[in-house]
């Protein structure tokens, strides 16, 4: 699957959950109460967790996350989790972290 194929599929599964598709710094997102929780920018998904949560914690000791830095200047967001298209089986689960840090 493509990085947008499963982000279309996390938009599908979470839609009973008050989600809806956006956009966010010129790119596709997933909105809930008009504020992005994730984000598929260059194929790598970034997702608001809340810095020093257990589910922020969790994502960024997985291979290859980061803070997601959407603008690429070095100023990353320190609530974002960003995992490249590699590390997509757990984007689902990331994404339904973030509505519930969310709520």
């Amino acid at each position: 699957m493509t990085a947008d194929e499963v982000f279309d599929d996390i938009v599908d599964d979470l839609a009973g959950r008050g989600v809806s598709a956006g956009k966010m710094f010129g790119a596709r997102a997933i909105m809930l109460d008009g504020k992005a929780i994730c984000c598929l920018k260059r194929a790598e998904f970034g997702v608001k967790l809340g810095a020093g949560s257990a589910a922020h914690e969790k994502a960024l000791a997985l291979p290859e996350a980061v803070l997601f830095d959407p603008a690429g200047k070095g100023r990353p967001f320190k609530d974002w989790v960003a995992l490249p298209a590699s590390q997509s089986e757990h984007w689902p689960t990331l994404a339904q972290a973030a509505v519930q840090a969310a709520h």
